[in-house]
């Protein structure tokens, strides 16, 4: 339409006309094309179909607005969105409800012609009025584009089912309640989701202290009251994001090197309860530390020399750790824990795009639809005979057994049949978790450094999970003050998993941000329900009895599925930086590399293939602290040493840190994580209602800035 004013500059165009041929999705356009915009200051987006973020250059307040699924690449603007006849509004549901949430959040994104003025005003002050037919849909388009300038680059929907644009796919974001039904139905998806990570590691470690059924069952128990309360405490005082907190992986491998320590070695009989004593006060005081690092706001300091290139191999270094425990323990048990394996691959890669009444049930549920065959599977063998041999008794030990047949075949009786735990049946219907129920915590100064060391890894996991975990559900990932609270948090969440007797420290999981892109729920409301939910079931010993009798192999089957996921999501991290560059790959590599190979050496020192250690040889690696090659004067230092350096994740931390922050490069190249700004989250009111403290709590850390918004 051409304009009446003389002195203005008439528009370019017409464009030429289309190709013939069907135009190609943006996401394959820009595949295909080597698409990379350089437009965020945090990240080179490739084919992640991750967001990136980018500071606003003015001091006008930015507004929240969605992905535009709608944005012409080709074109290099936004299509204007559909309007209804009668207003000139969104006809459809899903954008009334999102001009809503605007509303609410005090935001100007709906196209209003109350608003019409105020958008006009931010695109340019000498813009003439157009005609009236045409005002709202001009308006629209200033608003979009100004949008897309200020807040995010808007994102491709990929096909997969990883990472893809913000907000669009999600079907609840972090403050909706759409109802006490859906709530708690997601909430339960959720957690169930998530069980392998809840439940498996109990599993590992009461065995390895010498624990029976029955402490195992009742650790689970624990696990579960201590995993709900710290998810309630951490959505409503610590970041407030959606995630679940329970024990982490990154605890396992200084749990066992503490278990396996020189001095418990030579113990005899149950040492369960002595270890457990030890776990308690080293975690006790690693969780002070770890409160302390993140209340006084010397995690703001250390978050400069965290980004995803030194998250990356540290959380994968994590997964890679037990390579010694996964398939050694399968193949006890090959023809079931095999199949356990198999039916996980096939439910989450395979059959991932299945849908039933609109959920991925095979993917959301694979860990606990393939336990719950394989188990079936198990059972039906053993019901009928098939691991029965004549004349010999699984409950016999082996050192009495003199019939070479029963020598043979006893391995696996003991593996493969179902019907040897009885945890289940020994479990009482109610049993209430309650703090020192193992006695009083023992404190070793050795063990809690160890453990405080370890507690830094996780808080570097933390913070990787934080923020890939907001860009999905969040208006704006967290401050620094947000952040080093929710690190504080952890702290005190550590501090009651010491004092109950978890057996680890209490960390955000990091299966939680895959769990939120797949099962596409991030409100706060579904994880919370599900926390209360977990809490009433950590309170029927049953629960904890049925849990406690899942066979070792397939414990061990799952944990291969595991950890081989968490090693992913580590690696998932570099997707924020220049995953091609020399610099990034190098270090990764490098970091990796050593994390293995310098932690072998400290493992396999002084032993002979002729060493006859008290483990299994799926636990010599943990028993570095006997025969490490660090041999000082003072014992307490060359179980340090030794310790730490048998860490694969400790060596990756180090190694990446060091690297990343000393090697030149930019911030892109580099992608350092960005973060908003407090004065940024007091202007927008979205931010504000997102990571605020609960019941007027934040007027009383107002006056500590680190803490705060």
């Amino acid at each position: 339409m051409a304009s009446s004013d003389p002195n203005k500059k008439p528009r370019p165009g017409p464009w030429p006309p289309a190709p013939e041929s069907a135009a190609m999705p943006p996401s394959s356009w820009a595949k295909k094309t080597g698409f990379r915009p350089k437009f965020s200051g945090e990240t080179n987006a490739s084919d992640s179909g991750q967001i990136g973020l980018q500071q606003p250059q003015s001091s006008q307040p930015t507004r929240r607005r969605d992905s535009d699924p709608n944005l012409d690449l080709e074109a290099g603007r936004a299509r204007p969105p559909r309007q209804d006849k009668a207003n000139g509004e969104p006809t459809s549901e899903k954008d009334k409800s999102v001009r809503k949430r605007r509303d609410s959040d005090g935001g100007g994104g709906g196209v209003n012609k109350s608003t019409n003025g105020q958008a006009a005003g931010t695109t340019t002050a000498t813009a003439e009025p157009a005609a009236a037919t045409t005002t709202v849909q001009q308006t629209a388009r200033r608003a979009s584009r100004n949008d897309e300038a200020v807040d995010v680059l808007p994102q491709t929907v990929d096909d997969d089912d990883g990472f893809m644009s913000r907000h669009s796919h999600m079907k609840y974001e972090l403050r909706d309640t759409p109802g006490l039904v859906p709530i708690g139905l997601y909430g339960f998806q959720h957690y169930l989701s998530m069980l392998g990570s809840l439940i498996l590691i109990p599993l590992v470690i009461v065995p390895a202290m010498g624990g029976d059924h029955e402490d195992t069952s009742n650790v689970v128990s624990t696990v579960l009251f201590v995993s709900g309360v710290t998810t309630l405490l951490h959505t409503s005082f610590g970041s407030r994001l959606p995630l679940i907190q329970g024990p982490s992986f990154v605890y396992l491998a200084p749990v066992l090197a503490i278990i396996h320590s020189p001095e418990f070695l030579g113990l005899n009989g149950n040492n369960f309860k002595h270890i457990m004593k030890e776990l308690q006060g080293a975690i006790i005081i690693s969780s002070a530390f770890q409160a302390m690092l993140g209340y006084s706001g010397m995690m703001s300091v250390l978050l400069r020399l965290i980004n995803p290139v030194v998250v990356a191999p540290t959380v994968a270094a994590v997964g890679l750790s037990f390579y010694s425990y996964g398939f050694p323990q399968v193949g006890t048990c090959l023809e079931i824990g095999a199949v356990q394996i198999l039916l996980v691959v096939i439910f989450s890669l395979y059959l991932r795009k299945i849908s039933v009444l609109g959920h991925r049930v095979f993917l959301i549920y694979a860990v606990p639809l393939g336990l719950a065959i394989t188990w079936l599977v198990a059972f039906l063998l053993t019901s009928a005979g098939a691991y029965s041999y004549k004349g010999c008794d699984v409950n016999i030990p082996v050192s009495n057994i003199i019939s070479d047949h029963c020598r043979k075949n006893i391995s696996r009786m003991k593996h493969c049949r179902v019907d040897t735990s009885h945890a289940l049946r020994s479990a009482p219907w109610f049993r209430f978790p309650y703090p020192l129920q193992w006695g009083t915590p023992v404190f070793h100064w050795k063990m809690a450094l160890v453990m405080c060391v370890v507690s830094i890894i996780s808080s570097v996991d933390s913070v990787g999970s934080y923020h890939a975990s907001s860009l999905l559900v969040a208006s704006r990932p967290p401050t620094p003050g947000v952040l080093s609270r929710g690190i504080g948090l952890e702290g005190l969440c550590s501090l009651l998993a010491g004092l109950w007797g978890t057996g680890t420290g209490s960390a955000t999981l990091t299966e939680n941000v895959h769990t939120i892109a797949v099962t596409k729920m991030g409100s706060r409301r579904a994880i919370e329900l599900g926390a209360c939910v977990l809490i009433v079931l950590s309170l029927i010993g049953k629960v904890g009895g049925f849990i406690a009798s899942i066979p070792d192999v397939m414990v061990a089957a799952l944990l291969c599925f595991m950890w081989a996921m968490l090693t992913a999501l580590g690696l998932s991290n570099l997707r924020y930086s220049e995953a091609g560059s020399s610099r990034n790959i190098i270090i990764v590599g490098l970091s990796l590399f050593l994390s293995l190979s310098i932690a072998a050496y400290f493992q396999q020192y002084g032993i002979s293939p002729n060493s006859n250690l008290p483990v299994p040889s799926y636990f010599q690696p943990y028993v570095v602290a006997s025969h490490g090659p660090i041999r000082t004067k003072f014992g307490g230092l060359n179980y340090l040493l030794n310790t730490l350096l048998s860490l694969h994740m400790v060596i990756a931390f180090l190694v990446a840190v060091i690297l990343d922050n000393t090697v030149p490069g930019s911030r892109q190249e580099r992608g350092v994580y960005v973060w908003s700004e407090p004065e940024t989250a007091k202007r927008e009111p979205a931010v504000a209602k997102d990571y605020e403290l609960p019941f007027r709590v934040g007027k009383i850390f107002r006056w500590v800035k680190w803490v705060g918004l």
